[in-house]
């Protein structure tokens, strides 16, 4: 908040906001009350769909596709994974992961696509989430079938798809700062 003399005996009072600009990302000086803007208070409104770029749309769409093509993986694990383990709800702890990840692609995906800052938030979860399921895969793989089969699952959809969640949210982070 900076002051600026106005008169002999008065004071008068400008606010300066520094936002980020939707579109571009680039922060930006606004003298501006809060609230002013075409989007309201809430700073995580999507901009207008025209704003959105082609490529954060295609990448969204993607990892929505791949949020619901995970969907259908939940029934060959419900029928395939072993009820003999040491722990004995080790089917619904896997399952329960693979909902993790399903549910953090689609939400990535539909904010990314939407422009909605949050998505970077989604991401770096997501990103996480295809980690760990990567790493317990093939730590926890009890045959050398099992192993070869954790290790082309993290090779093709999992570390990938990791990677483009942890760009996205690296990219949100240097555009906010």
């Amino acid at each position: 908040m900076t002051r600026k003399k106005a008169g002999a005996d008065s004071t008068m009072t400008q606010m300066t906001l520094f936002t980020v600009d939707a579109p571009t990302g680039q922060p930006h000086r606004s003298a501006e009350r809060l609230g002013s803007g075409p989007h309201g208070t809430d700073p995580n409104q999507p901009p207008h769909p025209a704003a959105t770029s082609r490529a954060s749309r295609r990448i969204g769409h993607l990892l929505v596709a791949s949020g619901l093509g995970l969907l259908p993986w939940m029934f060959v694990l419900v029928a395939g994974l072993s009820a003999v383990a040491t722990a004995p709800r080790w089917p619904a702890a896997w399952i329960g992961l693979d909902i993790l990840e399903a549910a953090g692609l689609i939400g990535t995906g539909l904010l990314t696509a939407r422009g909605d800052r949050r998505h970077a938030l989604a991401a770096a979860a997501t990103a996480a989430l295809l980690v760990v399921d990567a790493w317990f895969d093939t730590m926890t793989a009890t045959s050398n079938s099992d192993l070869w089969a954790a290790i082309a699952m993290a090779l093709c959809p999992e570390l990938p798809l990791a990677a483009v969640c942890g760009w996205l949210a690296m990219r949100a982070a240097r555009q906010r700062g």
